[in-house]
Formats: C-alpha cells, structure tokens, sequence
C-alpha cells in the first residue's frame, strides 16, 4: 500500500507536470506488487487526473486533433481486448516496445511537422490497442503532438485519454476482466493522486517547448525499453 501510493503521488505529479508518464510509472511496480491490478488499476487510476489536467488547461485544447484521435481510439479499443485475450503478455510487449522505439528514434531525425488527419488517426488507433491490453498508451499521441506547445499536449493528450480510458474500462468490466476490487484501490489511492496532481501545478508552466520535445522522445525510449523488457 505505502509503496503504491509512493508511486502514484510520483507519477501524478510528472503526468500533471508534463502530461506524459502516470502509466509508465505505475504499471511496472503495480504489475510487481499484483499482476491483476494491469491494467484496470493503471486505466482507472488516470481519470481523476486526466480530468484535472484537462479542465486546467482546457483553453488550450486542440479540439480537431482530440475528435480524431478519439474516433479512431474508441473503434481500435475492441481489437485491444482481442490482443489481451490472443497474444501472449511478452510478445505483446515485445512488439509494442520495438514499434515504440522505432517512432522515437525516426523522430530523432525527422523535421519539424504539424499533424493532420491521418497522424491523429494512427495515433489513435494504436493507443487503442496498446491502452487497453497494456494499460500504457501515451507515446504515439506524444509523439504526434512533440511540435506543438506543451499546454496544447498537456491538455489534448488528457481529453483523449479520459474518453478512451472509460471506453477501455467499461470493455474490460463487460467481458469479465475487471473486477470492483481493483476500483476500490483506486479509492484507496485517490488522496496520493491527488497530492501529486496538487503540486504539478507549481512547475507545469515551466515545460517550453524544446524540453517538451526532449521529454516526449525520453519517455517514448524508455516505455518502449520497459514494454521490451518486462517480464
């Protein structure tokens, strides 16, 4: 329990911060702790946030690439359950961890670019699958959005993952792979997330872009490397 709610409090506060992170943090020592907290805990324990973070920074949402991004979310999330289901855990993240790391270092040396339709739709798409299998679902919409301003990422990427993950997590309750006990550690857990989100406040503001875009292309690394190397 101490070191779950150490944990949240932490990744609250770097997701708050940047808007990136609360999942990579979480689901490697939830996943330690107890295997059947992935991925409902990491997917219920980020609404309360993403709805902070959302509603903070809502003046400057990109609403066109959310609506796209969302579309193209909530019709893979059917085939993120068929992953669950069919695909053994190490392939799985095998897999998501090497196409993750590739988009990282494409990106490396890729110019700068604006999105259009079809980024917000790939995107989409693939957090659709790896979100609701996995419970981590935040590089390809960091990737896509690692031009833009840090508030327009902040806040879009947490409009996109609130509707998915409440897509995800009803999914997940209809077909049997939720269970209420998992919610009531969320419950148990909301006054740590609540710190860390609280504090996140203090330092958000000071993200430019060029540290968002460094940010983003670490964290794409690094949660691919963990997705790879997990047991």
């Amino acid at each position: 329990m101490v070191i779950l709610a150490a944990t949240v409090a932490v990744a609250a506060f770097v997701q708050g911060s940047s808007g990136l992170g609360f999942a990579l943090i979480v689901a490697p020592v939830a996943g330690l702790l107890d295997p059947t907290l992935v991925p409902v805990f990491v997917l219920a324990s980020m609404i309360p946030l993403n709805l902070y973070v959302a509603w903070r920074e809502r003046h400057s949402l990109d609403l066109r690439g959310a609506s796209w991004i969302t579309a193209a979310r909530l019709a893979a999330t059917p085939g993120g359950l068929i992953l669950l289901w069919a695909v053994p855990d190490r392939s799985l993240g095998l897999f998501v961890g090497a196409a993750t790391v590739l988009a990282a270092v494409v990106s490396l040396a890729a110019p700068a670019f604006t999105p259009g339709r079809g980024a917000y739709v790939a995107a989409g798409a693939v957090t659709g699958l790896t979100e609701t299998a996995t419970g981590v679902g935040g590089p390809p919409l960091a990737l896509v959005y690692q031009h833009r301003p840090p508030a327009e990422l902040r806040s879009t990427v947490a409009v996109c993952f609130l509707v998915g993950e409440v897509a995800s997590l009803a999914l997940l309750f209809a077909t049997g792979q939720g269970s209420p006990a998992q919610l009531g550690w969320v419950a148990l857990l909301l006054p740590a997330l609540a710190g860390g989100a609280w504090l996140s406040r203090l330092v958000h503001h000071r993200f430019d872009a060029r540290r968002m875009r460094l940010l983003v292309l670490v964290f794409a690394l690094v949660s691919g490397a963990v997705l790879m190397l997990a047991p």
